[in-house]
């Protein structure tokens, strides 16, 4: 029997955990179906694909080229003969539904959904969405009951839980972690946090700040690791006169943007989420998966990965006097650090590995 043939897509043009997940979807999916990616010209995936594995770049779909763009899509549909359209960004679903219809071979249409949804969807526009999406695969079940509240049932998509898993990581010997210390200028006598994630508001890099701060008055040692590319250049800069401000120079260091991050955790006493809302957290995974403790805010997907004081600890969204408790907790409590860096490790292996959720999602393809 022939490969199905497989389009991953996403046109986002940033690079994050949304985006990577495409790239590992479309090289765990290679050797089952013949994988096609397709990416945004301007995006920058492009650097993680090689000779081994197949993309096209066309122009972004905004706007007046959505139409455009759309027809492009459709062409290679047809050209791939298509049976399968993956996409991962929702802002991906007009140009899809578009190309799927203006195209001959009308492949499924499969959306993994990152992101919450707050309101019915109703009106003729969301109607004539829905009504050609196939499955929907939300990271979490907190979304999963977000979108049967407010898909009406008539124009619904089969909707199936899928985790975002995490590749197994290379683990540094104790030389290679002292060197990278070193280059990050890292105390041992220091408590050294990791925040890993795009440099902008929703992602919470002020309230770690601030809970550094809290922690400095209290004549505690700790500093923190910012990893992730600027969106907002305005931000970052009231982020750092922020720091000037606390006095706090020597307390926090901005990293610029990882390739890998896998290393980095492996060095951090502990890693934050401190997103406003996150719909899963997958930088949790990342660091739970390397045996370094972590520590999320009582929001959105993180309370399904983190069971509180046991696989890592939860602080009150948006609060940082909390966020500074649970880190003190983690300082004072030598036990606690280690004991929920082994059972966060093991529930990593367990539930969120690559392998597993990539298998699960072999199947669903096999079976659409």
């Amino acid at each position: 029997m022939s490969k199905k043939t497989v389009i991953e897509l996403c046109m986002s043009p940033d690079l994050g955990g949304l985006e990577l997940y495409m790239v590992r979807a479309a090289k765990a999916l290679n050797d089952e179906f013949s994988v096609i990616s397709v990416i945004n010209e301007d995006s920058k995936l492009e650097q993680y694909y090689d000779e081994n594995y197949q993309y096209i770049k066309i122009k972004k779909h905004h706007n007046l080229f959505m139409f455009s763009a759309a027809r492009e899509l459709a062409k290679i549909i047809d050209s791939v003969n298509a049976d399968i359209i993956h996409m991962h960004w929702t802002k991906d679903i007009p140009f899809v539904v578009l190309a799927k219809i203006l195209s001959k071979k009308k492949p499924k249409v499969v959306q993994t959904r990152n992101m919450t949804m707050t309101r019915f969807k109703d009106d003729f526009y969301h109607r004539l969405m829905y009504k050609n999406i196939n499955l929907m695969l939300p990271v979490t079940y907190q979304v999963k009951e977000q979108l049967e509240r407010f898909i009406p049932q008539d124009i619904r998509p089969e909707i199936e839980v899928l985790y975002m898993g995490s590749d197994r990581p290379q683990m540094l010997n104790d030389e290679e972690l002292a060197t990278l210390k070193s280059e990050l200028c890292m105390s041992e006598d220091s408590f050294n946090l990791g925040l890993v994630g795009r440099i902008n508001e929703a992602k919470g890099q002020h309230l770690l700040i601030k809970a550094v701060g809290e922690l400095a008055k209290e004549g505690l040692d700790v500093n923190a690791y910012f990893v992730g590319h600027a969106m907002e250049e305005s931000y970052l800069e009231m982020l750092k006169q922020d720091v000037k401000d606390r006095g706090l120079q020597n307390n926090i260091h901005f990293l610029g943007f990882m390739k890998n991050p896998h290393h980095f955790y492996q060095v951090c006493d502990g890693v934050v989420l401190a997103s406003k809302r996150e719909t899963f957290g997958l930088v949790l995974i990342e660091a739970m998966q390397v045996g370094t403790a972590v520590i999320g805010s009582n929001s959105g997907g993180v309370v399904e990965i983190i069971d509180d004081e046991k696989t890592g600890l939860l602080f009150e969204a948006q609060n940082f006097n909390s966020l500074a408790y649970e880190i003190k907790k983690l300082i004072n409590n030598k036990k606690l650090l280690a004991d929920i860096a082994k059972a966060g490790k093991i529930k990593c292996e367990k539930k969120f590995s690559n392998e597993l959720q990539f298998n699960k999602l072999r199947d669903i393809f096999i079976d659409l």
